[in-house]
């Protein structure tokens, strides 16, 4: 598989199962942070607004969702149905994605970029 010059060309090279889940992923983002700049960062898409933000990109057997620290730690009692790293959500090929979540996760990361850059 060739790298993705952009998240289209990483979505469109996705297998088609999870394409779908990926443009979700993708529209979910962009909602929650609109001014957010996207590009492609480690081989996977990239947000970001005023510092990292978030990634994403398609697993073996999962999409992982990848949030600088300390998000997910402060999420952890919301997070624990899912396989959780300090920096990333493995979120299931099956299930449908939790986009309330994404935008909660997404949001706080938000908070906390416009608090570290004041």
């Amino acid at each position: 598989m060739r790298k993705a010059k952009d998240v289209d060309q990483l979505i469109g090279s996705a297998p088609e199962a999870i394409r779908g889940k990926l443009i979700e992923l993708r529209k979910l983002i962009r909602e929650t942070v609109p001014q957010a700049k996207e590009s492609i960062s480690y081989g996977m898409a990239f947000y970001d607004y005023k510092g990292r933000l978030v990634y994403f990109g398609p697993q073996k057997n999962h999409i992982g969702l990848y949030i600088p620290p300390p998000i997910i730690g402060n999420h952890k009692k919301e997070l624990e149905n899912y396989g959780t790293t300090k920096s990333a959500v493995h979120l299931s090929l099956d299930e449908e994605l939790p986009a309330s979540l994404i935008k909660k996760l997404v949001a706080a990361r938000v908070k906390w970029n416009n608090k570290s850059k004041n």
